[in-house]
């Protein structure tokens, strides 16, 4: 109904008291919080209100090179982030692979990954603390507080007291179940729900973990501290090429002893659909391009020696596979690597005939010693269904990219989208893994939620809406949707114009 534009935190403010006044008297206008809008689970779209962020809330506001934190506005994108911080040898190291266009409020609102996160860690592992406008405009600032201090919070007359008070007795009468969940999935990457096991801690209570991966869903982020840490430009790359696919199940414990810093992955029908989209793409990069699956593993360890060392012992580990090996620390020979694992774009951004790479069941993670099992049974999924089963992403996270191409404007292609969907998380929860590694739940996902979660929970997750959000209108069905709704929200196409088209001109 609505594209704003804010410029200040007042106007997110103003936007959201507006929206809770018409609630009040019956009338739903929802807030929808956005970056760039490079989410796949339909997060970053609504009805409503639209808040976008990139065009005026992008500032890089604090940085205190010493200390190593940061304080930025939602909007600032990854990219515009990490050339500040580059200059002062510092990075924030869980940025996505979207992070010319994504935001860093995206960032925190989904707990995004990246590609470094094998060894470093998700977004919320840097996040300090936060500023956020709730449901009825009021600002809260987020981060550790003490028993004492919680005690004062919950004495507040405010809607922020409200919330305290209604969230301290809940994760009080629900301690047994959210322990007992936190164990059902054992995927090393999980952004399902709300993480309400991080909220209460030894020490006291912070709200901080909650609106991390909440999806915009519990309040509007407008300003995150967040630490960061020092960066090594110059590091070792090795690309490992196997044969049998099999052979990655011994292959990949070992490799993450080493302490890698990236450890991704790309499957032969992926180099195949490349190939078949682009033939010479990759001509001059690949000496085995019919490998099972190819591996690239980056050492940035700050001494040299530790590399050299980190890759000796790789070396062993691929020649006791009798797999394809290749090392190098010349920056030339570590692009051609990249271009291999970059090719990933090929498949989606080029349209192969009607057919385009569509975002279903595609951001899933399954525990490392399950990868092999999860590839064999999605790649058997993909082949009845007429599909390639091209597969890539964070092999060190368990982290499984699959992209079907799909003419959605044909009614037996969507039609299997959704089967490949159910398929696919299917498998994950038989798996113990979780349907959503980085990107939310969605209105795409939520219907899918207790394919991973118990009912108990999963209305638990609910009830911590409702605290947050009475009159529903921070971004609903985010968290909750059922398959109906989902269907009725297709269209009959799907392309990535919108990155370039959403900003204003002034």
């Amino acid at each position: 109904a609505i594209v704003a534009y804010p410029r200040t935190e007042s106007d997110v403010r103003k936007t959201a008291r507006f929206s809770w006044q018409l609630a009040k008297r019956g009338r739903t206008l929802p807030i929808t919080a956005r970056g760039g809008g490079s989410n796949t689970s339909g997060s970053a779209i609504g009805s409503g209100i639209l808040l976008v962020f990139t065009a005026h809330m992008n500032k890089i506001l604090m940085l205190d090179a010493k200390k190593e934190f940061v304080v930025v506005e939602p909007g600032a994108t990854y990219d515009k982030l990490e050339q500040t911080l580059y200059t002062h040898g510092l990075f924030l190291p869980p940025y996505p692979g979207s992070q010319h266009y994504a935001s860093i409020g995206g960032g925190i609102a989904t707990n995004a990954i990246g590609e470094k996160s094998v060894k470093y860690g998700v977004t919320g592992q840097y996040v300090e603390k936060l500023r956020v406008v709730l449901a009825n405009g009021e600002v809260i600032e987020t981060g550790p507080v003490s028993k004492r201090e919680l005690n004062k919070k919950m004495g507040l007359a405010t809607f922020e007291g409200e919330i305290y008070r209604a969230l301290d007795a809940l994760l009080e009468e629900n301690t047994v179940l959210i322990s007992e969940e936190k164990q059902r999935v054992r995927a090393l990457r999980d952004a399902v729900g709300y993480n309400l096991s991080a909220v209460r801690t030894k020490k006291g209570f912070d709200l901080t973990p909650l609106f991390i991966g909440s999806q915009g869903t519990l309040g509007i982020i407008t300003e995150a501290t967040m630490e960061v840490v020092s960066h090594n430009p110059i590091n070792s790359m090795a690309l490992i090429s196997l044969e049998n696919l099999t052979d990655l199940h011994g292959l990949l414990p070992e490799i993450l002893k080493l302490k890698p810093s990236i450890c991704d992955m790309i499957n032969r029908s992926a180099i195949e659909l490349v190939r078949q989209i682009n033939p010479n793409q990759l001509s001059d990069v690949m000496d085995k391009p019919s490998a099972a699956i190819h591996l690239f593993v980056e050492f940035d360890d700050i001494k040299d020696s530790e590399q050299k060392k980190a890759l000796k012992k790789l070396r062993k580990l691929a020649q006791k596979s009798d797999a394809g090996f290749h090392a190098t620390r010349e920056p030339e020979e570590i692009e051609k690597y990249w271009k291999i694992r970059h090719s990933i774009s090929t498949i989606l951004t080029q349209q192969h005939g009607h057919q385009k790479a569509i975002p279903v069941a595609e951001d899933i993670c399954v525990p490392v010693n399950s990868l092999v099992e999860f590839l064999t049974h999605a790649e058997k999924i993909y082949e009845s269904n007429g599909l390639p089963a091209a597969a890539w992403g964070h092999a060190g996270d368990g982290v499984v990219r699959m992209q079907p191409m799909l003419d959605l404007g044909q009614v037996g292609d969507r039609q299997k989208m959704f089967k490949v969907a159910e398929a696919i998380y299917s498998l994950v929860k038989k798996l113990e893994g979780s349907i959503s590694a980085a990107a939310g739940d969605g209105r795409i996902r939520a219907p899918y939620v207790p394919h991973v979660h118990s009912p108990e929970y999963f209305a638990l997750i609910q009830k911590v809406k409702r605290i947050f959000d009475p009159y529903n209108i921070l971004n609903p069905g985010v968290k909750s949707a059922s398959a109906e709704e989902v269907r009725a929200l297709m269209r009959g196409e799907y392309d990535l114009a919108h990155h370039h088209e959403h900003l204003p001109r002034s």
